[in-house]
């Protein structure tokens, strides 16, 4: 992992495994209800680094949209 992450970041990773979750999903797994929240402290900055990726990136709305960790990674 390059760079520091947060602690709900790694929270998130710890999570996510080697599974694909919705956001519905990872919000109900880590206890949260504020979409935003999430969005902010957690998706955003382990997608900026590179830690996380979406299984439908041309369709960042779907409802079929689903979070995993970068493969990489």
């Amino acid at each position: 992992m390059t760079g520091q992450v947060t602690g709900q970041v790694q929270r998130l990773l710890n999570v996510i495994g080697n599974d694909a979750y919705s956001t519905k999903e990872l919000m109900e797994i880590l206890g949260l209800r504020h979409r935003q929240t999430f969005r902010d402290n957690y998706l955003l900055p382990a997608m900026e680094k590179g830690l996380i990726e979406m299984t439908i990136p041309a369709k960042p709305n779907s409802s079929k949209q689903k979070i995993r960790k970068v493969k990489n990674f």
